[in-house]
């Protein structure tokens, strides 16, 4: 009769002396998560009557031992008992007989270019020394050779100083390219005696009463896996009377550097734990304050210390994820399609299983990912859809307008914040990102220039005045003129966002004067003193946007004007 078995919390006494036997497992399935991943192992062994221990060896180091579950079902009734997770040091690297036999064999050739180039160098100096006697003591009995000789001794000698030198430098080449191979393969081999990475042994206590095949589930959580979101839009305008379209591809890359290569697995992607140049820069709101240089400092500190705590805590490593607890040992994993047909290949997509707390993705098949840290992409949903068109300027930041494209995300899944590769049209325009995005929630995304919106930005006047006597306040009033012109042959829904500086000092008032044109949007979202004016451009006309304020303030104070910190964008910017 099959049985299936908890895990127990407490060794009973008649384990103390159990016999050890290896449990054989391989990798059945993996749930990556963010920010770590769960390891489900499967494995069989033949248990004695009485107890005994089941060792599961060589286990990566950073598994959490507090994750570790153990399930198991037999042709008989056994009970498992505790379970004990031992830290061993890691064997020692064996030396490559390879790498043994190419370094000897260099380091003879070496030895052997050694003594050519001493050889050489000795003959070189027995040239030169006989370069040293003159031509007039070489003759027979040290008498003078004949004047017509010499050039013939001259041509003698410096030939083979020419060649004794290319002997040389030739023997001294080999020998550097031999030294360079020697410190390569140096590096690479393993250092004789040094253990490799620490490992964990599982040891499993059981007991029964008679002989059983047994069959056991392991699981356990590792650290340095994860996956991260990877989007691609693809947007056709629809030029020629066609309704603009976007190609939606949600893609996963998977990376892991647990300690053990996961081969022939099947992989569940779990969203448990979620966190310019495409489109219009976003404007911060402006305080308007009294100059106080010790406040100034004071604020610099306070945002030196959260900028230094914030790269600490990206450094950080992340928490482990919680896992579910793990499936049943004869549950099937999900099977790659069968059978072939003459017809285009379709790309699988997975399976997407949306909760109340979380949603997963089923990777179709079975699939390799090495513990090397290389990247695994894989396809979770595609879909299409009809989004909304519009531009946007910040003329303050820059004249130019960003086309943009709008769409409701209606998947139950939710977008977690990651890359998106945007096309327009069938051309790359440029690398975007998408913040966190709920089912239901509204995406916007960035689609590059708009050269047929041409926008323009200057200053109508700026006005201030100096008190002539004590007490008297000081104003400044300033008016901007924004014109977009639309080259455009169809109507073009714009928006303009502008910035009025806000304060917080009631000595410090700031009014919109009468020639501002009404804005669509008083405050845009939850940034003081931003405006928006959105309006339809009709083909070959323009619109003009003005705004006016005028800050006053008493007169013996400065004024400073600090940009106030956007919030972290909930949508792609």
């Amino acid at each position: 009769m099959m049985s299936r078995l908890a895990a127990a919390l407490i060794v009973a006494p008649s384990f103390a002396a159990a016999a050890e036997m290896d449990l054989a497992s391989r990798i059945d399935r993996v749930t990556v998560y963010p920010d770590g991943a769960v390891i489900t192992r499967l494995g069989r062994a033949e248990l004695l009557q009485g107890a005994s221990q089941i060792v599961l060896r060589g286990l990566p180091a950073t598994i959490d031992p507090a994750s570790i579950r153990v399930e198991g079902k037999g042709d008989g009734s056994f009970s498992i008992g505790a379970v004990d997770v031992r830290l061993t040091p890691g064997d020692a690297k064996p030396l490559d007989s390879v790498i043994e036999a190419k370094l000897k064999s260099l380091r003879d050739e070496k030895e052997v270019l050694d003594g050519q180039a001493g050889a050489i160098e000795a003959k070189r100096g027995t040239i030169e020394r006989f370069a040293q006697t003159g031509p007039d003591k070489l003759g027979p009995d040290g008498k003078a050779l004949p004047v017509a000789d010499w050039p013939a001794i001259f041509d003698a000698i410096g030939t083979a100083l020419v060649k004794v030198n290319a002997e040389l430098r030739t023997v001294r080449g080999r020998a550097a390219e031999i030294e360079s191979e020697i410190a390569a393969l140096e590096r690479a081999r393993p250092q004789t005696g040094r253990p490799g990475a620490p490992k964990r042994d599982v040891a499993i206590a059981v007991e029964a009463p008679a002989p059983v095949a047994a069959e056991f589930t392991v699981s356990y959580r590792v650290a340095g896996a994860n996956w991260t979101p990877l989007y691609e839009a693809r947007l056709a305008t629809g030029s020629a009377g066609a309704k603009p379209e976007i190609n939606f591809m949600r893609r996963a890359e998977l990376r892991q550097r647990s300690g053990e290569d996961w081969a022939d697995v099947a992989v569940t992607l779990s969203t448990t734990r979620s966190a310019g140049g495409t489109r219009a820069p976003d404007l911060a709101p402006m305080q308007v304050m009294f100059f106080d240089p010790q406040e100034i400092y004071q604020a610099r500190e306070r945002a030196m210390e959260q900028a230094n705590r914030q790269a600490k805590e990206r450094a950080a490593a992340p928490a482990i994820a919680r896992a579910p607890a793990p499936r049943g040992f004869a549950e099937d994993a999900t099977q790659a399609p069968e059978g072939r047909v003459a017809q285009p290949a379709t790309i699988a997509a997975s399976t997407i299983e949306a909760g109340a707390y979380q949603a997963s993705f089923q990777v179709p098949g079975r699939i390799t990912v090495p513990q090397d840290g290389s990247s695994k992409a894989v396809l979770l949903s595609q879909s299409k859809v009809s989004p909304n068109l519009s531009a946007r300027t910040t003329p303050e930041l820059e004249e130019k307008a960003y086309l943009e494209a709008a769409f409701t995300h209606e998947d139950e899944a939710p977008l977690l914040p990651g890359e998106v590769f945007l096309h327009r049209d069938g051309g790359y325009i440029g690398k975007g990102r998408i913040g966190l995005v709920a089912s239901g929630d509204k995406v916007e995304l960035g689609f590059g220039a708009d050269d047929k919106l041409k926008v323009t930005r200057a200053p109508v006047r700026r006005r201030e005045n100096d008190p002539t006597w004590l007490g008297q306040s000081r104003t400044d009033l300033r008016e901007f003129r924004t014109v977009v012109k639309s080259l455009h042959a169809q109507p073009v829904k714009v928006t303009v966002t502008e910035r009025v500086p806000f304060s917080e000092s009631s000595a410090i008032t700031i009014e919109t004067l009468p020639q501002t044109t009404p804005p669509t949007e008083k405050q845009v979202g939850d940034k003081r003193g931003i405006q928006a004016w959105t309006f339809d451009l009709a083909p070959a006309t323009e619109k003009e946007i003005k705004l006016a304020y005028r800050i006053k303030w008493p007169g013996d104070r400065e004024l400073t004007y600090r940009p106030q910190d956007i919030a972290e964008p909930r949508l792609m910017r």
